[in-house]
């Protein structure tokens, strides 16, 4: 187990906000570590996205930095415009 995984463990049982909170936010930084991942690989630019979704470098950034408020449709354009598609399971 890495220092970090024992960091959030050990968090999570002394801190009960941290804990609620914790699961929420890891997930919202998940989905900004895909979409830059994607992007990344399909070999396009922060720049080449926006234009491309006309919209501003800045907002792709925001969605790739902080994806807690994205709407599906935006994912759904976002994976379109890298040739992708979006899948979407619940668990």
């Amino acid at each position: 187990m890495s220092d970090v995984q024992k960091y959030i463990d050990k968090r999570k049982k002394q801190d009960k906000n941290f804990s609620l909170n914790f699961e929420e936010g890891y997930q919202a930084f998940k989905i900004g570590v895909m979409l830059k991942e994607a992007r990344e690989n399909a070999g396009i630019t922060q720049e080449e996205l926006a234009t491309r979704l006309s919209t501003k470098k800045s907002a792709i950034s925001r969605i790739e930095n902080h994806a807690e408020d994205v709407k599906l449709s935006t994912l759904e354009k976002f994976a379109s415009s890298l040739g992708k598609s979006l899948e979407v399971r619940i668990f």
